[in-house]
């Protein structure tokens, strides 16, 4: 099969198509004919060395390392105990590595049913981003009907996932983005839209609250903005670190913190053991793909390249141009 193998580490240049050996499912694991993938910042990490990838299912060892951390496509294969797929059904899914590839293996109870409104090679936008927005806001955030939200990075993936699992739930919500984007923010449903470049996202966030400030900050920048998150949140908020865009290494006011009686998880989703990734893919598929069933939300698609043009994409995706995914066909 064709993949894109990491040989070196470094620019775009690194991504090369080349034919490797096709994986192989175990007894409870199915293989995927890939009809697309799509980028994640995780993705340009890796490219440079920074994100080491976990070591890829269905590969006897040293296996190759194949960047791609989810997919859409159909089942060819089956595991001998696999008992809940047939072959040929449309498919999607979170994975550690692989999916820049024609083909991959995964396990049976991690891959998730392509929602009947959205088209098969659209389904490569949704379980990334989508889960992390979810396990974000409302598995470990909390969230709920009639709360408030502060997402930073408003028109990124996670970010547009994030706008519309509020909009359905009941929540309201605040992004800040880039003045580009804003209008696409308020049509995906932002209660409040806010240009991080000339606005004070804490005042803001504080006069749209009343003071009282917001239960759940979504945040993939860190940096400078974790002390700033601590002043928007309310007494007993909750900020959930997803990225660290903006750096990784920050001066935190711990005595902020205190007063407002603070929690701030950090989380990933890549590095979590199968059964974790097993069972939020579960909670995703049982509590959110019925909003896309219903048609009541939707994955955004910023623009596609053909698998053979990876370095484009990647390319593409440093300018922080895009709007919702970037897709790849494959």
């Amino acid at each position: 099969m064709r993949a894109i193998v990491l040989e070196e580490y470094g620019e775009v240049e690194v991504l090369r198509l080349t034919e490797v050996t096709d994986p192989v499912p175990g007894p409870e694991e199915v293989l995927v004919e890939i009809v697309a993938t799509a980028l994640n910042r995780a993705d340009l990490l890796q490219r440079r060395g920074l994100y080491p990838s976990p070591l890829l299912a269905g590969f006897a060892p040293p296996a190759p390392e194949i960047p791609g951390m989810e997919f859409a496509g159909r089942i060819a294969a089956l595991g001998e105990r696999v008992n809940s797929w047939s072959i040929g059904d449309e498919v999607m899914g979170i994975v550690g590595g692989g999916s820049y590839a024609e083909k991959l293996v995964v396990h049976e109870h991690q891959v998730l049913r392509v929602p009947p409104t959205v088209a098969l090679s659209d389904a490569a936008a949704i379980p990334e981003v989508w889960i992390t927005a979810f396990d974000a806001l409302v598995v470990q955030g909390g969230l709920t009907s009639g709360r408030v939200a502060l997402v930073h990075a408003g028109a990124s993936g996670v970010g547009t996932a994030a706008i519309q699992i509020c909009r359905a739930m009941g929540a309201r919500v605040i992004v800040t983005t880039s003045s580009k984007k804003l209008d696409a923010c308020r049509a995906l449903g932002a209660d409040l839209a806010i240009d991080y470049a000339t606005e004070d996202f804490v005042a803001a966030a504080s006069a749209f609250t009343g003071g009282v400030g917001v239960d759940v900050v979504l945040d993939v920048i860190g940096g400078d903005y974790v002390d700033r998150n601590i002043a928007a949140i309310r007494v007993g908020g909750t900020i959930v670190q997803v990225g660290t865009m903006g750096g990784g290494r920050t001066e935190v006011n711990i005595g902020m913190m205190l007063p407002k009686r603070a929690t701030i998880i950090g989380t990933v989703l890549r590095s979590r053991p199968l059964a974790e990734k097993i069972a939020i893919s579960r909670r995703f598929a049982a509590e959110v793909l019925p909003l896309f069933d219903a048609g009541l939300v939707r994955p955004v698609i910023d623009s596609r390249y053909a698998l053979a043009d990876i370095g484009a994409a990647h390319a593409y995706m440093e300018t922080n141009a895009n709007v919702g995914k970037i897709l790849i066909d494959v």
